[in-house]
């Protein structure tokens, strides 16, 4: 059975999903997983392949969601992406690192903010 944490997690991808959906995106795969680290979503946008960072808040006490992915984190995101590219062949192909923002409010979790090519490696 899941964690809390976990079930929270997996509802903001979710929402995430829902509302990249919204704007365009086609999801490809969630929870991409290998040695390197976990890529929340992969989807196509226009004619990039898009590597998503879903961070949750339930407040801004320490910071926002999007300044949780730290320099580390987005190294990791960055090799994870990497082996995705070369697993599946992907070459010549515009990619790029989002970051959607997913805050709680009153218990029900919403999308504040979609942050498109929110780092680069």
């Amino acid at each position: 059975m899941p964690s809390p944490r976990a079930r929270v997690g997996r509802s903001a991808e979710i929402a995430a999903a829902a509302e990249l959906g919204k704007r365009g995106y086609k999801i490809i795969t969630s929870n991409y997983r290998c040695r390197f680290g976990e890529i929340d979503l992969i989807a196509n946008h226009g004619d990039s392949l898009v590597f998503v960072e879903v961070r949750c808040r339930r407040s801004l006490e320490y910071g926002t969601a999007a300044e949780s992915v730290t320099p580390a984190k987005q190294r990791k995101i960055a090799a994870t992406a990497q082996h995705y590219l070369s697993q599946f062949n992907i070459n010549d192909t515009n990619c790029r690192f989002d970051v959607v923002e997913v805050s709680e409010k009153d218990g029900k979790l919403y999308v504040s903010d979609v942050i498109t090519d929110a780092f680069g490696i």
